[in-house]
């Protein structure tokens, strides 16, 4: 288990004209991560740095900081360090600053990144997972009652759902759930693939 956002969050800070905008998301790919800072980028061209920290997996080994040209370990490593003090993974947070004009000092960078980020954990939503693996189910019309209610009945999420020509679910399964492939596979006609 492991702890990890379950709904994005929003904190914000301002030193003597700068504004510093904390954005934390749930993300569990480096994809995930590439778009989010890429979106922020785009809707926050005014902005001078988009300095961000992330921590991916259960055992939090794939983890990176940026500064994004502030300088070296002013703004990165104090948002890594909330990651940290949160105790979380799969977490992106990134922190947009627009400039107000006076320079802050190491010091004061390092205080505003850490409190924009702060404040975007405590109005995010915290929560417990853990590993998952992905399915996909194919099924046909006539099971798909069975098919449905044991995934509702189940702790999974739906990633993808195509009931066009064969009905098929993409899920999100926790590894502790041994039921749910058991219950599927004891459903005539349906096919999954790991």
């Amino acid at each position: 288990m492991f702890k990890t956002l379950s709904s994005t969050g929003e904190g914000f800070y301002k030193e003597k004209g700068s504004k510093f905008l904390g954005f934390a998301y749930p993300c569990s790919t480096i994809e995930e991560v590439k778009a989010h800072l890429e979106r922020l980028r785009k809707e926050n061209h005014g902005c001078v740095h988009v300095c961000y920290a992330y921590c991916l997996g259960s055992k939090k080994e794939d983890y990176r900081y940026s500064d994004d040209g502030e300088p070296s370990n002013s703004a990165g490593a104090p948002i890594y360090g909330q990651i940290k003090s949160f105790d979380l993974t799969n977490v992106l947070v990134a922190v947009v600053r627009y400039y107000g004009g006076t320079n802050l000092g190491v010091g004061g960078l390092i205080n505003a990144y850490r409190t924009a980020a702060k404040g975007a954990f405590e109005n995010a939503k915290i929560v417990e997972d853990e590993d998952r693996v992905e399915i996909e189910v194919r099924f046909t019309y006539a099971t798909m009652p069975f098919v449905m209610n044991a995934v509702k009945a189940s702790d999974c999420n739906i990633l993808e759902q195509d009931f066009e020509e064969i009905p098929k679910l993409k899920l999100s399964v926790p590894l502790s759930n041994k039921t749910l492939v058991h219950e599927l596979k004891a459903i005539k006609g349906v096919i999954i693939k790991a």
